[in-house]
């Protein structure tokens, strides 16, 4: 079937989706000028689809820097492929082989909106006395912020990003009356996560357990996907380091097979 005929229309959706693409190979926000140059379209134009977009949650206008960066549904479109089953079937053999070497049950999740979504789940080949009954099951959602992965992904977000997944104080639920009550101190969280490399959180989600989490990258260094694994607290069969050591060369490997690169990587 041929492809319908080109509406009036057609050119402003061309314009939004050059808009987006460029401000995804960008790596700070750009002013709107600065981007009606770069694509050749009108100032009157960008600033109309700019608004269009804006409005609709696909970019994010920083007052600050007066410059429009993507926003949190741009994200959740690309977040969305690799959702499916490619990531699925490129992650299930590391997600197997990390839960063998640690013992411990594995995950791979991302994040949809304000919440960790949890795609895979692989315990360990032989049961042990780190197994225990998990809430983390294949489907299940979390709020982000409370889970490793899911700070592990928010960590490498824009704060612009952070901030419109959480617009009011109520949004920062707990579950077990512990976690960031405020904006400000999940991002003071997540800068840590983000310099360290890595995420934990201790009975955030379940009482007695612990969780590590690390980031997977895409080709633009933007964070798709994460990596975690959860024991009982006070039950530990390997040094923490060891821990976060084998979870951050499985992320690594995962980053690679999406044809990914970590954030600063050449």
């Amino acid at each position: 079937m041929p492809p319908p005929p080109a509406s009036s229309a057609s050119p402003a959706v061309g314009r939004a989706l050059d808009i987006l693409l460029f401000l995804a190979g960008r790596t700070g926000p750009v002013r709107a000028g600065v981007l009606a140059r770069e694509l050749g379209m009108p100032r009157s134009s960008a600033y109309h689809i700019l608004a269009v977009l804006a409005e609709r949650g696909f970019v994010t206008y920083l007052p600050g820097e007066r410059a429009y960066g993507l926003g949190v549904a741009a994200f959740e479109i690309g977040s969305a492929y690799l959702r499916h089953e490619p990531l699925e079937r490129l992650a299930q053999p590391v997600v197997r082989r990390l839960a063998g070497r640690l013992g411990q049950t594995v995950h791979l999740g991302v994040v949809y909106g304000a919440e960790t979504v949890y795609l895979l789940k692989e315990r360990p080949p032989r049961a042990s006395a780190a197994g225990t009954a998990l809430v983390t099951d294949i489907g299940v959602r979390l709020p982000a912020h409370l889970t490793a992965s899911g700070r592990a992904i928010l960590a490498h977000l824009p704060e612009a990003q952070v901030r419109a997944l959480y617009p009011r104080p109520g949004d920062l639920i707990t579950r077990t009356g512990r976690g960031p009550r405020s904006l400000a101190e999940l991002l003071d969280l997540l800068a840590a996560d983000r310099a360290r490399g890595w995420s934990e959180e201790t009975e955030l989600v379940s009482e007695g357990l612990r969780s590590l989490g690390t980031a997977v990258f895409d080709h633009h260094g933007h964070p798709v996907a994460a990596l975690s694994t959860t024991w009982r607290r006070h039950y530990a069969p390997h040094d923490p380091e060891r821990v976060r050591e084998e979870l951050g060369r499985a992320a690594a490997r995962l980053t690679s097979a999406v044809s990914g690169r970590a954030p600063g990587a050449g």
